[in-house]
């Protein structure tokens, strides 16, 4: 018997390696190169849009501690992220294209994985792990929904434009670290008063594209609000956001400019880079028009403009249980950004928990329940408490975790103590297991 897995993004080839690690065989069904979704045109499995997408790696970070959870319980996405880095300072940032022919690689050659080319337009019979992504549709969203019984929410989510660094005047910025933090990895555009008050007019009034639906204010996740959306609450709130210039200041002056742009690093050859933050949906002439008012961005080629599209989640509060099983069909479970997790390496945690209860349920064994005193245990609980009410999707943080109490004052400390009694239970969670 083989487990299905439906999708060949980071949740669903990490299902895929954590059920054929265990000895059960996996179909890996994914609908590329047959079809692509608006946010895909890699024919390689695990494509990612963004090269810091997996953000943080210390332990003072809640993301850093659940990748470092990930790792200690045998993450092929970690694994081949850590393999394919490139530098960005305290985050993991990868080349996108040899991370996902790094994972597409492993996927292909083990034995225990079989690699289907197909449409799903329902659920297979069998244990099955839907990790289509957050731009499900059609007969398989129709099936999801009649299992659950509730329509799917949704909420817009965007992705930044990519640079061409031979095209950044390098005259006109400077490199740095990322607020004082890591190694001077990324190139800062630094402005004036006067130039970010221009840009700040112009960027207001641009013209947006045009959304799937007719409407006014549509549901963004914060974690990835369109720089426009952002700019619009007020003239200052982008330099206390993305444009920060805070421990920023510019070697030729001395000081820290009245706001700042910083690009970061988008593969190994460093021939392209990300505008950090700058998520958006505007026309692409208008990204054009605008972002090149940017000091050092003048002349910018832009390889890749900004995009915006619906995301698709389940409400999973009373929907799910903390294995990811669907509570009305245990046989179905659903991983990634349609399980109510928001974030790439959040989307490739609850895979991997996923896998491991698909694989778990195959042998006939019981599930396998991290504690909430992990962060992947407290990522899986918070998104399916049966009380939770207007679920929004959610990022790792430390709010979600159970930690107890301490005096640490320090956030860096408290965040480090947090992370190494995560990482205490998650040992003997595992070892019991």
């Amino acid at each position: 018997m083989k487990v299905n897995v439906v999708g060949g993004g980071l949740a669903g080839c990490e299902a895929a390696w954590q059920i054929a690690k265990r000895g059960v065989g996996a179909r890996l069904i994914e609908m590329k190169p047959l079809r692509f979704s608006p946010a895909h045109s890699s024919e390689s499995l695990c494509e990612l849009v963004c090269s810091n997408s997996l953000k943080g790696n210390g332990l003072d970070n809640a993301c850093g501690l659940l990748k470092e959870e990930m790792r200690r319980l045998g993450s092929l996405v970690i694994a081949c992220a850590d393999e394919t880095r490139v530098p960005a300072g305290g985050a993991l940032a990868v080349d996108r294209e040899a991370f996902a022919a790094r994972v597409t690689e492993r996927i292909k050659a083990e034995p225990n994985i079989e690699v289907v080319s197909a449409v799903a337009e329902d659920i297979p019979e069998g244990i099955t792990v839907i990790a289509t992504g957050p731009l499900t549709e059609g007969g398989l969203n129709a099936a999801v929904t009649r299992l659950t019984g509730r329509e799917g929410l949704h909420f817009y989510d965007a992705a930044a434009p990519v640079v061409t660094f031979e095209s950044i005047d390098t005259e006109k910025t400077y490199f740095a670290a990322r607020y004082g933090k890591g190694t001077a990895d990324y190139v800062n555009c630094p402005m004036s008063r006067e130039e970010y008050s221009a840009f700040w007019r112009e960027l207001v009034a641009a013209e947006r594209a045009p959304l799937h639906e007719n409407v006014d204010k549509p549901n963004v996740f914060e974690g990835c609000m369109p720089v426009e959306i952002m700019a619009a609450r007020g003239e200052d709130t982008l330099r206390f956001g993305p444009l920060k210039p805070k421990g920023l200041p510019d070697p030729k002056t001395g000081r820290e400019p009245w706001a700042v742009l910083q690009l970061r690093r988008d593969n190994a050859a460093g021939t392209l880079y990300n505008l950090v933050g700058f998520q958006t949906n505007l026309k692409f002439g208008e990204q054009k028009r605008v972002f090149s008012m940017i000091p050092g961005l003048e002349n910018a080629e832009f390889v890749r403009f900004g995009v915006m599209h619906r995301n698709t989640y389940i409400d999973a509060p009373g929907l799910l249980a903390p294995d990811y099983s669907l509570l009305a069909e245990p046989r179905v479970f659903i991983a990634g950004q349609l399980s109510g997790v928001e974030g790439y390496v959040e989307s490739a945690s609850s895979g991997l928990v996923a896998g491991i209860n698909a694989a778990r349920r195959a042998l006939g064994e019981e599930p396998l329940i991290f504690p909430p005193t992990t962060m992947t245990g407290a990522l899986a609980a918070y998104i399916t408490e049966p009380e939770r009410k207007n679920f929004q999707p959610m990022n790792a943080n430390f709010g979600i975790i159970e930690w107890g109490h301490s005096k640490i004052k320090n956030k860096k400390e408290r965040y480090e103590h947090i992370s190494a009694n995560a990482l205490k239970n998650l040992a003997s969670c595992t070892k019991m297991n």
